[in-house]
């Protein structure tokens, strides 16, 4: 198991705390672009907000979680994250269209008067979902396709 080593589980926290990171920026930007600026369909600035924080992610992950990896030419791992990330968001832009019309019907059925609507929650509800459900392919692909050119002890 990839999470026996001390190593192992410290890289698994750093990519962590890297995606939560890219989480925030995933949901900022997708609420600047979706509700408050430009007021884009949730696809549209779901995948803008998901291009920043792949970005942000490649940076940090390259840099600090993973840093023995640099023996990689930047280029060559970047179109490798790039490759993951696209998948990613290949599996992630379903969910957004399918998941938000029954979950804003849902929420609009339960929700009662507050400062924010219906739609705020049932995007970032299934934004959630999409963030977490892709961040699990992602580590994981990542971890054994564009970081394997480190081993699961150094």
């Amino acid at each position: 198991m990839i999470l026996k080593d001390n190593k192992e589980r410290s890289r698994f926290f750093k990519f962590a705390l890297v995606g939560a990171g890219g989480a925030l920026i995933d949901f900022g930007v997708m609420n600047i672009l979706s509700h408050w600026v430009l007021h884009l369909p949730l696809v549209l600035a779901g995948t803008i907000s998901f291009l920043c924080a792949v970005i942000s992610n490649f940076t940090w992950n390259r840099y600090w979680t993973y840093p023995e990896s640099r023996s990689r030419p930047l280029l060559n791992q970047l179109g490798m994250f790039f490759l993951v990330n696209t998948a990613g968001v290949l599996i992630r832009i379903p969910i957004l269209h399918y998941v938000e019309p029954p979950l804003l019907r849902a929420v609009e059925s339960t929700l009662h008067t507050t400062y924010l609507t219906a739609e705020f929650y049932a995007k970032n509800f299934t934004l959630a979902a999409a963030v977490g459900i892709v961040m699990m392919w992602n580590y994981f692909v990542n971890r054994y396709w564009t970081y394997n050119d480190i081993d699961e002890t150094t």
